[in-house]
């Protein structure tokens, strides 16, 4: 017999050092799923990519199993990581705190590729762009 799915929850964690602490252990906590499994799992598959900022959808059934897919950075993140900046500008349209080549762009939409909902890498970059634009930074061609 198949499983039940009762929902699903988005989280966003740092990749490869999750913990029971907010936002995990009350996520998992008021469904009364074992946090400390999911932990285990999402700190093995993320290892790899540690220090960045993750979202995660987690799916959970009736029997108090869950599902897991762990999706590509923020936009944000990757080109606040990208540029070596601590972060974007307070006023976008006023003070712009860098510089991003289409170039960088297109190595970030590449990245983000699967999880956007556009077709090709062009209308990809022009999203990441976007993006670049609403932090204060300065895209050149």
């Amino acid at each position: 017999m198949a499983k039940k799915l009762l929902g699903t929850f988005k989280l966003q964690i740092t990749a490869g050092s999750a913990t029971m602490a907010p936002p995990v252990g009350p996520a998992f906590g008021q469904r009364g799923l074992n946090g400390m499994e999911f932990v285990k799992q999402f700190n093995a598959k993320t290892q790899k990519d540690g220090g960045i900022l993750t979202p995660v959808l987690v799916s959970f059934f009736s029997d108090k199993s869950f599902t897991f897919v762990v999706k590509s950075p923020p936009a944000a993140v990757l080109i606040i990581k990208e540029l070596g900046i601590p972060k974007g500008s307070a006023e976008p349209n006023r003070n712009k705190v860098a510089k991003v080549k289409r170039s960088q762009l297109e190595e970030i939409a590449k990245i983000k590729m699967n999880d956007l909902n556009c077709d090709t890498i062009e209308s990809a970059v022009t999203m990441m762009a976007g993006t670049a634009r609403s932090m204060g930074i300065t895209v050149e061609d």
